[in-house]
């Protein structure tokens, strides 16, 4: 849900008009049946209907792949991108290997669906897993996940269904927004090497990896974070 990102918005919405969203089945968002990638941008981009300004859109991690599949959906929408912790494919196979193994990813979805608040406390540390400063951030993000409710089991499931399946590596020489992609270089979800690689292919797009960093720079590493933000924002 957008709370995750509390601690950016109060700053950058003093130079900015923000939009903190909650993907579906999360927070305040309802679930979708059926729940596709798809289905979420379309009803991410639903709640801009009324406004026909281009935006700049944040993703982390699955939300990375969600701003991702709106660019190449709505693609006079989006006017720029910034991906964070992003993979164009979260599953590894023979022919990509910075990624999680489809066993990892399927054993995540069985212990999901019998204890899956203690599986999302331990997938939790894992996103902190290697970061200079985890234990603060693994505070941060434990005390934020359950804010706004908690999310729907069913959305989680077809949230990993959606990972499992989708693969934009073709795809993201499409995508012409200028794009910055934000990597920690300790990241195990989505290693660097698949944010490098997005940035190599993407036509506008540029790479910044923070050192000492796992897979939620914005809260273990803000200040780095902070600069490379601002400087991609203030470049217009």
């Amino acid at each position: 849900h957008g709370g995750v990102f509390a601690t950016l918005v109060s700053g950058l919405a003093r130079r900015h008009r923000v939009h903190v969203v909650d993907l579906p089945g999360h927070g305040h968002s309802p679930a979708l049946d059926p729940f596709t990638l798809d289905a979420v941008v379309a009803a991410v981009g639903q709640a801009f209907a009324d406004s026909e300004d281009a935006i700049t859109v944040l993703g982390w991690s699955f939300g990375a792949t969600v701003a991702l599949r709106w660019a190449l959906a709505a693609p006079s929408r989006v006017a720029r991108l910034v991906l964070v912790g992003a993979t164009p494919k979260f599953v590894a196979d023979e022919q990509w290997a910075p990624a999680m193994s489809a066993a990892t990813l399927a054993r995540f979805g069985d212990e999901l669906r019998v204890a899956y608040r203690a599986t999302l406390q331990r997938f939790l540390a894992l996103q902190v897993h290697g970061s200079e400063e985890g234990r603060a951030t693994l505070a941060a993000l434990r005390h934020t996940l359950f804010a706004r409710g908690e999310p729907s089991p069913a959305a989680l499931a077809a949230a990993l269904d959606v990972l499992a399946a989708t693969d934009l590596r073709a795809e993201a020489a499409a995508i012409t927004a200028p794009t910055l992609v934000i990597g920690g270089d300790r990241d195990t979800l989505t290693p660097d090497a698949a944010g490098a690689w997005l940035a190599a292919r993407m036509p506008r797009a540029r790479h910044v990896v923070i050192p000492g960093a796992a897979h939620a720079p914005f809260l273990s590493h803000r200040a780095a974070f902070d600069v490379a933000l601002t400087e991609f924002l203030d470049a217009g």
